[in-house]
């Protein structure tokens, strides 16, 4: 009997507080979004990347432009054109004996909404080696033949579409989605004590006046 009072008493006492959570709730706040990393973003390349003239070095930057919005709960986050950078980081020229020409690179950012939204992908392109297995041939039976003949150059031109993925989780708030400002809480007025009799006391009356009536 005394464990069924107990058990009772502390249903008693958890009542209020489970109520009070149930119907928990925050006024006045926008709810947070999050563009997650590892959405795709599609790029295209804005100018051309070459070995022919051995112009193109290592480290070089080169632009690109998103081409496909990206959006967030339907809506555009990321707009069509927004700029985007990319490296070089492989360069070889073509060159004799039918060597062909190969560039690789790396994404690193685009940008949105002024900020720099860190990405990663690449763009490569391997230029046609010449001449083949008579390459080999002619190395051995006639060595000028071989030697002179080169491959085709790398190229990447512009337009070029470019698969990039985002590596950071990038927290969004859209402009019609501000926080509001708090609900402001109005007090409800005092009531002043009324005497026996139903006599109203003023309001600006002292308190030795009030004691009189």
């Amino acid at each position: 009997m005394k464990y069924l009072v107990g058990a009772a008493l502390l249903a008693v006492l958890c009542a209020p507080a489970t109520a009070q959570e149930s119907s928990a709730w925050v006024v006045g706040g926008a709810p947070s979004t999050v563009l997650r990393s590892g959405t795709p973003i599609s790029l295209r390349t804005t100018s051309e990347l070459t070995t022919k003239g051995k112009h193109l070095k290592v480290g070089d930057r080169f632009t690109l432009e998103v081409g496909e919005a990206v959006l967030l709960n339907g809506r555009v986050v990321i707009p069509i054109g927004s700029p985007a950078v990319g490296e070089v980081t492989s360069i070889r020229n073509k060159g004799m004996w039918g060597k062909s020409g190969n560039i690789e690179t790396r994404l690193l950012y685009v940008t949105a909404n002024d900020r720099r939204l860190r990405i990663s992908g690449s763009v490569n392109d391997k230029g046609k080696k010449n001449g083949g297995g008579a390459i080999a041939t002619s190395a051995i039976v006639f060595l000028p033949a071989g030697f002179f003949m080169t491959g085709t150059s790398a190229l990447i031109p512009p337009g070029t579409v470019v698969n990039a993925i985002l590596e950071e989780d990038v927290p969004v708030i859209f402009a019609d989605q501000t926080p509001a400002a708090p609900a402001m809480t109005i007090p409800a007025p005092a009531v002043a004590p009324q005497p026996a009799g139903g006599a109203v006391i003023p309001a600006n009356a002292s308190t030795a006046s009030a004691q009189q009536w």
